[in-house]
C-alpha cells in the first residue's frame, strides 16, 4: 500500500538553482532512502517555505523517513515543521494520472 509524505516547513532559501547547488548531495542521500519511490522538491520563495511530496512503497518506510527527516530538519535549526501522512487511493489515482 503506497503511502504519501508531505513536509512543509518555513525557509529562508536559497532557492531556485541555488537551492539545486545546496541540496544536490541531500537529494542523492534521499534518493537512496528504503522504500522510496520517488519525491518532488518543493519551495516557495515568496512565502519563504520549502518542503517535498514523497511516494513510499509502504507505511513503514514512510514513518521511518518521516523521523529521520523531521529529526535533521530540527538539527538544522528549522521549527514549525509539519508532515503528513496519506494513503494513496491508487485506482482513483491512475484515472487522474499519477505517476505512481
Amino acid at each position: 500500500m503506497t503511502t504519501l509524505l508531505q513536509f512543509d516547513f518555513p525557509f529562508d532559501g536559497p532557492f531556485g538553482a541555488e537551492m539545486t547547488s545546496a541540496f544536490s548531495g541531500l537529494a542523492h542521500d534521499i534518493a537512496a532512502e528504503d522504500g522510496l519511490i520517488w519525491k518532488i522538491w518543493t519551495e516557495n520563495e515568496a512565502e519563504r517555505r520549502a518542503g517535498g511530496i514523497y511516494l513510499f512503497a509502504d507505511p513503514a518506510s514512510a514513518a521511518r523517513y518521516a523521523d529521520k527527516h523531521k529529526a535533521r530538519l530540527e538539527g538544522f535549526g528549522v521549527t514549525g515543521i509539519v508532515a503528513r501522512s496519506f494513503t494513496v487511493n491508487a485506482d482513483l489515482s491512475a484515472i487522474t494520472r499519477a505517476p505512481l
